[in-house]
C-alpha cells in the first residue's frame, strides 16, 4: 500500500473522527444521561476504544483496496470505491450531530440505518477486491448495524418524551 493513499484514507477518517466527537460532547450532557436506554447499551467507555480502532481498520483496508483497484487499472471502480468511502465517512460524521447535536432521535436511528448499508456495501466492496484481506472491514459493518439497533431502540423508548 501506498503512503500517500494511507496518508489521504487515514486523514478522512481522523477528520470524521474530529467532527463526529466535536458533536458527540452532549454525550456528558444531561439531556443524554435522562435518556431512556436499552439494557444493552455499552458501557460509554466502550465508545472511545472501539472507533479509534474502526477507523483505522477503515483507512488501512481502504488504501489497500485503492491501491489494488489502481494496480489493476480500475480507474473507474477505484473512483466509485473513493465516492462510496466519501459518503460514508460523511454520513457517519453526520450521525453525531443528528443524534446528539440536534437530538433528532428518529432522523437519527434512519441515519444508522442508512450508515448501516453504506458500511456493508464498503465491506463488500473492500472484499471483492482484496478477499479476505479486506475481511477486518466486516467489524464496522457489524458495528454500524448494532449502533442501528441501538439508535432505533433509544429512539423507540424515549418517542413519548
Amino acid at each position: 500500500m501506498k503512503a500517500g493513499t494511507l496518508a489521504g484514507t487515514a486523514v478522512a477518517t481522523a477528520a470524521t473522527a474530529v467532527i463526529g466527537g466535536l458533536a458527540s460532547r452532549p454525550a456528558q450532557s444531561p439531556w443524554y444521561a435522562n435518556l431512556k436506554k436499552p439494557p444493552y447499551q455499552p458501557p460509554r467507555q466502550a465508545f472511545p476504544i472501539v472507533w479509534p480502532v474502526l477507523y483505522a481498520d477503515i483507512a488501512v483496508v481502504s488504501a489497500a483496496t485503492i491501491d489494488e483497484l489502481e494496480e489493476r487499472g480500475l480507474r473507474d471502480e477505484r473512483r466509485t470505491y473513493i465516492a462510496a468511502l466519501v459518503t460514508n465517512l460523511i454520513l457517519n460524521g453526520s450521525w453525531s450531530w443528528l443524534f446528539f447535536n440536534r437530538r433528532w432521535l428518529g432522523t437519527s436511528a434512519i441515519a444508522a440505518g442508512i450508515l448501516s448499508i453504506s458500511s456493508a456495501d464498503l465491506t463488500r466492496r473492500s472484499i471483492a477486491v482484496r478477499g479476505g484481506k479486506a475481511a477486518p472491514m466486516a467489524a464496522y459493518a457489524a458495528w454500524t448495524s448494532f449502533a442501528t439497533a441501538l439508535s432505533t431502540h433509544i429512539w423507540a423508548l424515549n418517542r413519548r418524551r
